[in-house]
């Protein structure tokens, strides 16, 4: 057996070195990018965010790809804030390039400055307010015993785009569709009118069909935020079904990105679906509902407010669920290995 007390091995000088705290929320990871990064430009989180797409995106590839990542990581990067009231700022990170909004992330976040000390606030409900693409996110956090049992948000304003569509899609056929914004864009389509389980044992058929029907949404319907151009376009489809535990109101698969799968209930998902069920007559202000992931994990929305959004009617989702701490990494970046920006195979 090696003996590693001793061990003071360094990696050289010129080796970029990224460190990152690693979380889940509902089983969806969350890999937050916290020491080592450049100076991000910009006075917004929108140009924060062109900027480092356009400049630093090796840093994504390098992080969320193989071999540190997967085709399914999913990261964040904590910024100083960009308004007055903001605590921080942040923007996303996945295989396919930068989203939006995120809720699981929004949990996640919330759940790390708080139990590990990067944010001190007192009490048992301390509370942010986050500077995040779509704008101002306000989150609650919920203590037991100085540690965080559950995280609440107000999302943005979500809104129905589309209602009752119907698309042909290669392969499947003649789909119904909404199409709702919750922080971003999503097509919803019903599982059960497919004959599709909502289960990891069509993990594979999901991806695909998901895939499909966000591609011809896309070809066929314009997808326009009513304030940001960087807002719009379709992020994902989200099959929607009978909930497998009784208790719970439904279930949520969203097919995100390029083919990601999100393994929680998708925070921006269900605020999207908070606004479609207010339309459809489903769901009042002050109700909430429980919904299921393809794991069985849950997360809560409930309707705040009524709201107008630029030509939309719109609500106010509150967004609540859980978050763990899993590990702490610093990713080493050899200039001389061929692999450092990472590789994908989806």
């Amino acid at each position: 057996m090696i003996i590693l007390k001793d061990w003071s091995w360094q990696p050289p000088v010129n080796w970029q070195q990224i460190k990152t705290v690693d979380l889940h929320t509902g089983g969806e990871p969350l890999r937050v990018l916290y020491d080592g990064l450049p100076d991000i430009k910009g006075s917004t989180i929108l140009e924060k965010r062109r900027y480092f797409k356009t400049h630093l995106d090796v840093i994504r590839t390098g992080t969320m790809f193989e071999p540190r990542g997967h085709a399914d990581m999913y990261g964040a990067i904590i910024t100083e804030p960009v308004t007055d009231k903001a605590d921080f700022g942040t923007f996303f990170l996945h295989n396919e390039g930068y989203s939006t909004m995120c809720g699981h992330a929004i949990i996640a976040l919330t759940k790390l400055v708080f139990d590990t000390g990067m944010i001190h606030k007192k009490g048992d409900t301390p509370e942010l307010i986050i500077d995040a693409p779509p704008g101002l996110i306000r989150a609650k956090a919920y203590r037991k015993n100085n540690v965080v049992d559950k995280v609440s948000f107000l999302n943005v304003p979500s809104f129905v785009l589309y209602s009752d569509e119907t698309i042909q899609v290669d392969g499947i056929g003649e789909i119904k569709f909404d199409v709702a914004f919750g922080g971003a864009f999503y097509a919803f389509v019903d599982a059960d009118s497919l004959q599709l389980r909502l289960d990891a044992n069509n993990y594979n058929q999901l991806i695909d069909w998901g895939r499909k029907i966000k591609k011809a949404v896309m070809a066929q319907f314009p997808i326009t935020h009513p304030f940001e151009r960087d807002l719009s376009f379709l992020y994902g489809t989200i099959f929607t079904g009978k909930a497998f535990n009784t208790n719970h109101h439904s279930r949520n698969v969203c097919v995100f990105a390029e083919g990601e799968v999100d393994r929680s209930a998708t925070g921006s998902g269900v605020s999207a679906r908070a606004a479609l069920h207010y339309a459809k007559g489903d769901l009042q202000p002050g109700q909430s509902i429980t919904i299921e992931s393809i794991l069985g994990t849950t997360m809560e929305v409930k309707i705040a407010e009524i709201t107008s959004y630029g030509p939309y009617e719109a609500v106010v989702p509150e967004v609540s669920g859980t978050a763990h701490l899993t590990g702490k990494n610093e990713f080493w970046f050899d200039p001389n290995d061929p692999l450092r920006e990472g590789f994908i195979f989806r």
